[in-house]
C-alpha cells in the first residue's frame, strides 16, 4: 500500500508542476488542489450530492435580494417567464470551506469559437434544444429553427465564459467560449458571492472544466452565488461589465473620448521594452557608395537586385539592417553603430497597434476623431464612454466591429449590434471596437454583384525631422466574395475581404492598373486621382500627428531609421463624397503579393528610402 501512496504523490506532484501557474491565476486555494486532482483523474462529478437547482417565483426574488429595479427588467428580458432558478446547498450537513474536498467540477455543455457558433447550433444533434432550454427559451422542435438559433446567439452572451490557449498557431490562440452545464449556468451573480468559479484547463487530458469552491461555510438552503466581474477594482467599469445582467443608463458618463494621458504611451513604451537611442548626427553617405544589406527576410534577399545594394551574410558588416522582428535596443545601436541604417523607427507602435492609432488620430481632431478613421473605442480603457455612445445611438445603425489590438488577418474579429456581445469581448483578448461602415463604396464584380473591397497602400517613411513620407503608386486590392448587405454578420465572405488565408476560398485578384478604369466606369463622377488625393491627405495628417510629439508620445526622430508600412483602408460615402477610412497600419508587412506581381518592389523601396537620387520609381512624395 505504501508504494501506492508514493505513486499517487508522484502523480500529484506532476499535476502541480504542470498546473500551479493556472491554479494560482484562477485563485483556487491550495487546500483543494489534491482533491481537485483526484476528482479530475477519477472523473468525479459530485456537485449533485451537495447542491440542487431550485425554482422560485419572480416576485420572491426581489425580497431581500436588493435588486428591485432589476426584477422589472428581467421580466422584460424574458416575457411571461415568471419562474426563475437558483442553485442552493441541499446537503443537510452543509459545506465547510476548510474541508479539502469542498471543491467541485462543473462540466461544459458547449465549447466553441464564435465563428463556428451558428453552424454548430444548426448541425450538432440536440445542441439547439439543450441551449434553448438552458437559456429559458421556448423551443420544442427537433429541427433547428432559424429564429431560435438567432435567439440563442443573442442570449448566449449572458451565459458565456471564456479562456484562451497560450500555445500554438495564431488560430489556436483565438479565444474559446463555453457555456457551463445546466447546474453551472444557474449560479447567479452577487456582489457578496458565497462561492467562486474559474475555468481550468487540464493539460494532461486536454480538457477544460469549471472549478467551484466555497468562499465561506454554507448551511443547507443557502444560495450558491458568484461574482460575474470577479477581480474588477473600478466601480464604474464593474457597473459596465454587469450590464448584460443588471441594466443601467450610466447617467454620469460622457461619451467623449480625449487623447489618453501621457502615462498611456509611457506604459506602452515600458511594455515594449524599447531602449530609445541617444542623439546622433545624421551621416552623409558618399554619392556612389554601395550599401551592404543584411536581412533574414527571403523576400528581400530574393528580390533586391539594384547595383547600389549588396546582400551580405554577416550582420556585423552591414550598412543596412532590414529585420523582420522588432528591434528593441536602439540605445546600444545608436552608441555602437550610429550610422547603420535600420528598417524601423523607435516608438512606431503608436501607429501600428490599433488602440494607439486611434489615440494618436485624436490629435488631428479631438473626439470622435478625424473623418478618415472609423470612430474607435478601446474596450480596456474606454468601456464606459463606448456604452454611453452606444446607448445614445439606439435606433440608429449601431453595428460595431471588435478587433484584437494585435492579431492580424481578421482573426477573432466580430461584427455585431449586440451590446452584451461587445461588453463580454473585453474578457477575452484586449480589443478595440470601431464603428462598422454601413455605407461602404462597393465594387461591381460581374459574376457576383456589389461587394466590399479594401485597398492596401505602401508608405515609406524616410525621416521624421524633417518629415519625409512617400506612397508607392502601385496599390493592392482585396474583394469580398458575396454581395454586401447589413445582415448575417457572421458570413465571412460577405463582410470580410481577407481571403488569402482561408482554405478553399476564392481570392479575387484585380491589379491596380486594371482597377482604376473599372472604378471610374462605375463611378464616373469620382476620378481616381481625386480619391487618391483624399487618401494622401489622410496619410499626411496621420503622420503629422504621429510625429508632432517627442518619443514615447510620438515616433522617435532617429536619423538612422527608415520604414515601410502597409496601410489598409476602405472607402465610404459621406453625403455624396467618397471618404477614405484607414483601418490599420501594418509593421514590416508581408510583401509576397508585391514581389510576385512587381519584382522590382524592393528595388523601388530601397532606392526611395536610402538613395539621395533614386532613379524613376513609381512613388509620390506626400511630404
Amino acid at each position: 500500500p505504501s508504494s501506492g501512496f508514493t505513486n499517487a504523490d508522484e502523480e500529484f506532484r506532476v499535476f502541480v508542476a504542470l498546473h500551479s501557474a493556472a491554479l494560482q491565476a484562477s485563485a483556487i486555494p491550495p487546500v483543494y488542489w489534491r482533491s481537485l486532482h483526484h476528482k479530475i483523474t477519477s472523473e468525479i462529478y459530485d456537485a449533485g450530492e451537495v447542491f440542487g437547482i431550485m425554482q422560485f417565483q419572480q416576485e420572491d426574488e426581489d425580497e431581500g435580494e436588493g435588486d428591485e429595479e432589476n426584477g422589472e427588467e428581467k421580466k422584460k428580458d424574458n416575457p411571461g417567464d415568471e419562474i426563475r432558478c437558483k442553485v442552493v446547498v441541499t446537503r443537510e450537513s452543509g459545506l465547510q470551506a476548510s474541508e479539502p474536498t469542498s471543491v467541485f467540477l462543473v462540466d461544459h455543455a458547449w465549447t466553441y469559437r464564435v465563428d463556428h457558433a451558428r453552424q454548430q447550433l444548426e448541425q450538432i444533434p440536440g445542441l439547439l434544444p439543450r441551449m434553448a432550454a438552458l437559456m429559458g427559451l421556448d423551443f420544442h422542435g427537433e429541427v433547428p429553427d432559424p429564429d431560435t438559433v438567432e435567439l440563442v446567439m443573442e442570449r448566449m452572451w449572458k451565459y458565456n465564459q471564456t479562456y484562451q490557449l497560450s500555445q500554438g498557431s495564431p488560430e489556436d490562440k483565438v479565444p474559446v467560449w463555453y457555456v457551463m452545464d445546466e447546474f453551472g449556468s444557474q449560479v447567479r451573480h452577487s456582489d457578496q458571492p458565497t462561492c467562486s468559479m474559474a475555468p481550468f484547463f487540464y493539460v494532461q487530458g486536454q480538457l477544460a472544466y469549471t472549478v467551484l469552491w466555497p468562499l465561506q461555510d454554507l448551511h443547507e438552503g443557502d444560495e450558491v452565488t458568484r461574482d460575474y466581474t470577479y477581480g474588477e477594482p473600478d466601480p464604474l467599469v464593474r457597473q459596465c461589465r454587469l450590464l448584460p445582467w443588471i441594466p443601467s443608463d450610466l447617467e454620469e458618463v460622457s461619451s467623449v473620448t480625449a487623447e489618453p494621458p501621457d502615462s498611456f504611451f509611457e506604459n506602452i513604451a515600458r511594455e515594449n521594452k524599447e531602449q530609445l537611442p541617444v542623439e546622433i548626427q545624421p551621416y552623409t553617405v558618399p554619392k556612389d557608395k554601395v550599401y551592404k544589406v543584411y536581412s533574414e527576410m527571403s523576400q528581400v534577399t530574393n528580390n533586391l537586385s539594384h547595383p547600389r545594394f549588396q546582400l551580405i551574410e554577416d550582420e556585423d558588416e552591414a550598412d543596412i539592417i532590414w529585420r523582420y522582428n522588432h528591434i528593441k535596443d536602439y540605445s546600444k545601436l545608436s552608441v555602437e553603430r550610429p550610422h547603420v541604417l535600420l528598417n524601423q523607427f523607435p516608438c512606431e507602435s503608436i501607429i501600428t497597434v490599433k488602440d494607439c492609432l486611434a489615440a494618436v488620430a485624436r490629435r488631428v481632431k479631438g473626439s470622435p476623431g478625424p473623418d478618415w478613421l472609423p470612430q474607435t473605442f478601446n474596450l480596456q480603457t474606454e468601456l464606459p464612454q463606448f456604452i454611453k455612445h452606444y446607448q445614445q445611438q439606439r435606433g440608429e445603425d449601431n453595428h460595431w466591429i471588435c478587433k484584437p489590438w494585435n492579431l492580424a488577418r481578421g482573426l477573432d474579429t466580430h461584427i455585431t449590434n449586440n451590446l452584451d456581445y461587445i461588453i463580454r469581448q473585453r474578457e477575452s483578448t484586449p480589443k478595440v471596437v470601431c464603428k462598422y461602415l454601413e455605407d461602404p463604396v462597393l465594387f461591381n464584380r460581374e459574376e457576383v454583384g456589389m461587394v466590399k473591397f479594401d485597398i492596401r497602400y505602401m508608405l515609406m517613411l524616410r525621416s521624421v525631422q524633417p518629415l519625409r513620407l512617400y506612397a508607392y503608386n502601385v496599390f493592392w486590392l482585396r474583394f469580398a466574395n458575396r454581395p454586401f448587405s447589413l445582415d448575417h454578420f457572421d458570413d465571412y465572405q460577405k463582410h470580410f475581404t481577407v481571403m488569402n488565408y482561408a482554405e478553399g476560398v476564392e481570392l479575387k485578384q484585380v491589379h491596380y492598373d486594371e482597377f482604376i478604369p473599372m472604378f471610374e466606369k462605375q463611378y464616373p463622377q469620382h476620378p481616381w486621382k481625386e480619391v487618391e488625393g483624399e487618401l494622401f491627405k489622410a496619410f499626411k495628417e496621420l503622420f503629422e500627428a504621429a510625429t508632432s510629439r517627442p518619443a514615447p508620445y510620438g515616433i522617435c526622430p532617429y536619423p538612422s531609421s527608415r520604414a515601410i508600412y502597409a496601410v489598409d483602408l476602405m472607402l465610404k460615402w459621406s453625403e455624396r463624397i467618397i471618404q477614405p477610412q484607414i483601418l490599420e497600419l501594418n509593421f514590416s508587412p508581408d510583401c509576397a503579393r508585391a514581389c510576385l506581381y512587381h519584382p522590382d518592389f524592393y528595388n523601388h523601396m530601397f532606392q526611395t528610402l536610402f538613395l539621395d537620387q533614386p532613379e524613376e520609381c513609381p512613388v509620390t512624395q506626400i511630404m
